[in-house]
């Protein structure tokens, strides 16, 4: 079992860059495999990146490829999304979520059985 805290969301403006931050518990981090989702209000939520258990290959939804880099410090216990050319359209509350041995549908919230309380992050045009 993992227990996921997300931090570093806050309030920029469109251009800017953020980075946020999943602490995560356990022994086993480094078999998880890893994701970023966000919902804003009144949609549903969304997959944004993630990064596979083994090899850290990475994934990311066309929305944000180019301008978002999700990595990973296993000897740290913690999971990153490194956010650029940041857009109004960015703005939500983005979860990190963890799932063991995780190797395919990585899109998929479904799939992912932990999960953080989210880090509100807004974007002003």
């Amino acid at each position: 079992q993992v227990q996921l805290v997300e931090s570093g969301g806050g309030l920029v403006q469109a251009g800017d860059s953020l980075r946020v931050s999943c602490a995560a518990s356990g022994r086993t981090f480094s078999a998880y495999t890893l994701g970023w989702f966000r919902q804003a209000p009144g949609k549903e939520r969304e997959f944004v990146a993630a990064i596979r258990w083994g090899d850290s290959s990475t994934y990311y939804a066309d929305s944000v490829k180019g301008r978002f880099t999700i990595s990973r410090d296993n000897a740290k216990n913690t999971l990153y999304l490194q956010m650029n050319s940041l857009k109004p359209e960015d703005t939500a509350v983005y979860y990190c979520a963890a799932s063991y041995y995780l190797t395919t549908n990585l899109y998929t919230d479904a799939n992912y059985a932990y999960w953080g309380s989210g880090t509100q992050v807004t974007v002003s045009s």
